[in-house]
Parts: C-alpha cells; sequence; structure tokens
C-alpha cells in the first residue's frame, strides 16, 4: 500500500475539494455497508431480538469488515492524511470558538486511527484466511472512527477556499432598521422560521421569511431569537442568495459524544405493545393480564415500553437543554415534568397489575367465543330456503 502522504513521482496535488469528495464517498459507502449490515443480522435474531442464529451474526460482521476495508482502500487511503494536513491548516486560521478544542480532537483520533489502518494494511495476511479476517476486525474500530467523525475533517478542508465570512455585511444603520422591523414582526408572529446553523466562529444564524404586504423577504439572523441582543444580518430574495452569502455551516454537535453510528450496542430485547396487547387480548386468567401490564412497566435491560417511553421523553428533553436557546430551556423543563408524570404513571399501572393478579380470577365460561369459520354443509345437501324479505308475505301453494 502506497502511503498516503507520498504522491507518486509526477502527480500533482490533490486540491481541497478533491480530498473532500473522498471522505464523503468513504462515508456514503460506510452508510450502504452499515444498511446492509443491519438487514443482514435482523435475519438472525428472533422477535424480541435475541440472536438465535450466532454463526450466521458473526459471518454478517465478517463481511461488514471486509466491505469496510475495501471501501477505505478505494477511496480514503491514498487521501486521509492529505485531508487531515488541510483540515488542520484551516482550523488553525479559525476564530476562537468552543468548538474548536473538541475539533482537534476528532483530528488527533482521526490521525491515530490513519496511522493505525495503515501499519495493519501495510502487512496484509493471506487473502481468505483466519488471519485476514481477525485483521479486518481489528480494523472496524478505526473505520468506524472516520465513517463516524471524518465529516468534521471533511467541513474543514471544504473551508480552505473561504466561506467563514459573511460576504456583503449590512452597515449599522441598515442592521438596526431590518432587526426593528423583525423584532415586531415576530411579535405579531409573522416571522416563518425556516433554517438554522452555526457558523465558524460559534454563532447561530436563522434564516426567516418576512412577509408584508404580500411581498416575501428572507432575513439572516444572528443570535438566539428567545433572548434579547439577536440581529438582522442580512436580507435576500430568496435563500439561494442568502446562502452566496452568509458564513457557510460547520457540522451541528451531538447529544452524546461517545456514541457511534457505525458501532452501535447490540440492542436489547423488548416485548411490544401490540405483544402485550394481543396476551391481554387472547388471555384467559387475571394473571395472563397482570403479566401483560407488569410487562410494559419493567425496568432493567429488558425494559418495558412505558419505562422506554419516559426514557425517550427524558432523552429529548437533554436535547432541548443541550440546545442552549431559551426556547429550548423551556420545551426541556415541560419534557421534564412530563417525565415525572410518566414515572408516576408507571408506578400507578404496575401497583393495579399486581392487584389485578392477586385476584386470582378467570373469565366467567358465559363468555364463550364465537366460530368464525361455519361449517359448510355437504356436498349432496340443498342450500337452505333463504328467508323472506322483510315487508314481503310469504307465497303458499
Amino acid at each position: 500500500m502506497t502511503p498516503a502522504s507520498s504522491p507518486a513521482p509526477g502527480s500533482r496535488r490533490p486540491i481541497a475539494s478533491e480530498l473532500s469528495n473522498a471522505a464523503s464517498s468513504f462515508m456514503l459507502r460506510m452508510s450502504v455497508i452499515d444498511c446492509e449490515t443491519d438487514a443482514a443480522l435482523d435475519k438472525t435474531r428472533d422477535r424480541h431480538g435475541r440472536i438465535v442464529h450466532p454463526g450466521a451474526a458473526e459471518a454478517a460482521r465478517a463481511h461488514r469488515d471486509k466491505a469496510a476495508v475495501e471501501a477505505y482502500r478505494t477511496h480514503l487511503a491514498p487521501h486521509a492524511e492529505a485531508l487531515l494536513d488541510i483540515a488542520r491548516l484551516v482550523l488553525d486560521q479559525l476564530p476562537p470558538a468552543r468548538h474548536l478544542a473538541g475539533w482537534q480532537a476528532v483530528l488527533d483520533g482521526l490521525a491515530a486511527s490513519t496511522a493505525e489502518i495503515r501499519r495493519v494494511l501495510d502487512r496484509p495476511a493471506d487473502p481468505g484466511s483466519t488471519d485476514e479476517r481477525a485483521q479486518h476486525a481489528t480494523l472496524w474500530p478505526h473505520l468506524a472512527a472516520w465513517a463516524d467523525h471524518g465529516y468534521i475533517a471533511s467541513n474543514l478542508a471544504d473551508q480552505r477556499d473561504g466561506g467563514q465570512h459573511q460576504k456583503s455585511p449590512l452597515t449599522d444603520n441598515e442592521r438596526q432598521k431590518w432587526t426593528e422591523m423583525a423584532a415586531a414582526a415576530q411579535r405579531r408572529g409573522e416571522l416563518e422560521l425556516t433554517e438554522s446553523w452555526y457558523a465558524a466562529d460559534g454563532q447561530p444564524i436563522t434564516l426567516a421569511y418576512l412577509v408584508e404586504n404580500d411581498d416575501s423577504t428572507v432575513l439572516a439572523l444572528r443570535g438566539d431569537l428567545g433572548a434579547p441582543g439577536w440581529q438582522v444580518i442580512g436580507h435576500y430574495t430568496h435563500e439561494y442568495e442568502a446562502g452566496k452569502d452568509l458564513p457557510a455551516p460547520i457540522p451541528p454537535g451531538v447529544l452524546r459524544p461517545n456514541l457511534s453510528r457505525h458501532n452501535r450496542p447490540a440492542p436489547a430485547p423488548e416485548m411490544s405493545l401490540q405483544d402485550l396487547l394481543r396476551d391481554v387480548v387472547e388471555g384467559r386468567s387475571a394473571g395472563d393480564a397482570s403479566n401483560a401490564l407488569l410487562g410494559a412497566v419493567q425496568r432493567g435491560y429488558a425494559a418495558g415500553p412505558m419505562v422506554r417511553l419516559q426514557e425517550l421523553v427524558e432523552t429529548s428533553g437533554k436535547f432541548a437543554s443541550a440546545l442552549e436557546t431559551v426556547q429550548g430551556q423551556q420545551i426541556a423543563a415541560r419534557l421534564s415534568a412530563l417525565g415525572r408524570q410518566i414515572e408516576f404513571l408507571t408506578r400507578e399501572v404496575q401497583e393495579a397489575a399486581e392487584d389485578l393478579g392477586a385476584t386470582v380470577a378467570v373469565l366467567p365460561p358465559h363468555r364463550t367465543p364465537v366460530l368464525r369459520v361455519r361449517p359448510r354443509p355437504a356436498v349432496d345437501t340443498s342450500p337452505p330456503v333463504p328467508p323472506p324479505l322483510a315487508g314481503t308475505p310469504a307465497r303458499h301453494r
């Protein structure tokens, strides 16, 4: 394997956009591999998510590892180190911001993964051998790191040619005039927000439509719209014009920095609400319904749907709080209150389920099932005479 930092003699050095496209192609291919692997692993699980065909699951992961290595060789191996060099150069030129230290750590981690991938691929094992499969399995975490975080290096490379600053900023008077107009429209509920992103300096930018007298204007707003101090920094005829003038967006953050889309833990087995409802409908004793309710409120590894719902609501509250906006904090408080209500309801359901099970009762026998398929008449018998129509007297001979 040719080292990425040593291009062939006489070859031109790739430009930043080519390096960024190489990383994007690798990440796209890894997304396809991830989807294919999920589909293959789904076939190895039972209806509750437990692996029942371990050999097939191992083969699916081995196929994933091999495909990822080939994708890296094809798209990223010749360009990884050059991409990181340009990303570091651009990072050093950015204005101070809270996210830069995290991005620097990501680039350092990608550089370490690149070195490890290169070290292993420079000593390839025999094709199809157990050693080759072990090599691929060893490389998977490093390939997943590029698939998860390579977009940061790619975005930095895209900023090589500028795009970090607004090209046609407003004057102070224009900024004040348009900010007052937008604030008045916001109070009237006539400011329609459409898109938001962060600029390289860590400041949020939001696009909004201002409609007055059937005339629509695209405004660019900087700052938290739920707090005092935000300003209009640009007005445009359409969003495409705004995109050419405004600072380019940088990648948004994540809620939990230690999670990986390509290296998720195995899903915990769970019982669906439909299965629990079916258990109640098909049950005969109070214990059947009680067990279904207890399954809905079960806690721990195989948590029930009500516990998962509470976890979803509380995690969404943390997400809203992590937006670090006034509206985000307000919504986080609402979701936190809803989480407490679900917790109370969960305890009530558990107590009711335990009381139901303690009744030691069964459904009374007069609740007889209805035969859904009626017996068909014998072949040599005549069909029954249909009843006369209502309001029509029967004819007699």
